[in-house]
């Protein structure tokens, strides 16, 4: 699978009228909290003639949409499950708790894990902080998803624990969050199907989410287009009459000698040789 694979609905072209192949375009999933405009700016900066798609997904659905094809790169919350995905980790996020803005938490900058003890915290189903055992009280029935925890904290059954950027993204005029310490912290990734070698477009935008320059963010596919340039450039000069033209220029350097002495070296030889040899 790369980037330049065909949508179902996109037109076959019809070769027999001569049009032109569809353009590349490259399909990026991503999952709740996860912001990619600013790698999507980039893209569109620099390779302005492919198309880059987002897909929104949920976390559950984030791995199934690149094993079926549905995207060429996903970025994804760690840890992978499976071998068949290739990932690079990109950063780490910060864990906060959820409370309303009169609980007695959003009085402090900080609270330690152990804080929670007496506290009923909720754990939704689409959690991905990976608990071995999630702080506080457990609710009596877990939450579907985060956002109907935010709406249960609002209401003031329990806090929530989650990654900062969950907590930006439903935020609410009523709650806060503050920094949680002493538990799991979120890794967001960028993750595709396994291969031998990660398809061109997803080279990109490795080179993209990795802060490469212009330059150096071309990618295999420049690298290779590049190398095929030097060498049809090598090939068919080792097999022009004008390459043995140019070896001899560059073996002027080691007959110049012969040069002057073509030039001036007959009569000096020659006098050279007429002069009387001293005998010992």
């Amino acid at each position: 699978m790369t980037g330049t694979d065909a949508s179902p609905s996109d037109p076959t072209p019809d070769s027999s009228s001569g049009s032109s192949p569809e353009t590349p375009s490259f399909r990026l999933a991503y999952v709740p909290g996860v912001t990619p405009s600013k790698w999507v700016r980039i893209w569109n900066e620099r390779l302005p003639d492919v198309p880059l798609t987002l897909h929104a997904v949920t976390p559950a659905e984030a791995f199934g949409t690149l094993r079926e094809g549905a995207a060429d790169a996903g970025l994804v919350r760690l840890p992978v499950d499976g071998d068949d995905l290739s990932a690079i980790p990109l950063y780490t996020e910060t864990t906060v708790v959820v409370v309303p803005k009169d609980h007695l938490f959003a009085a402090v900058e900080e609270v330690a894990a152990e804080d929670l003890a007496d506290e009923l915290v909720l754990h939704p189903l689409d959690d991905t902080l990976g608990w071995e055992r999630p702080p506080g009280r457990p609710a009596f029935e877990r939450p579907a998803t985060t956002a109907d925890a935010i709406e249960l904290v609002a209401a003031g059954v329990g806090l929530l624990v989650v990654p900062q950027s969950l907590a930006r993204l439903h935020h609410r005029k009523d709650l806060t969050y503050r920094t949680l310490t002493g538990v799991p912290q979120s890794r967001v990734a960028l993750s595709w199907p396994a291969a031998d070698e990660a398809p061109d477009l997803v080279e990109e935008f490795i080179g993209i989410v990795r802060g490469r320059t212009v330059n150096s963010t071309r990618g295999r596919r420049a690298e290779e287009k590049k190398g095929r340039k030097e060498q049809k450039s090598t090939g068919s000069a080792s097999g022009q009459p004008a390459k043995s033209g140019r070896s001899g220029a560059g073996s002027r350097t080691s007959g110049r000698p012969a040069a002057r002495r073509g030039s001036t070296g007959g009569s000096a030889r020659g006098g050279r040789s007429g002069k009387p040899r001293r005998r010992s």
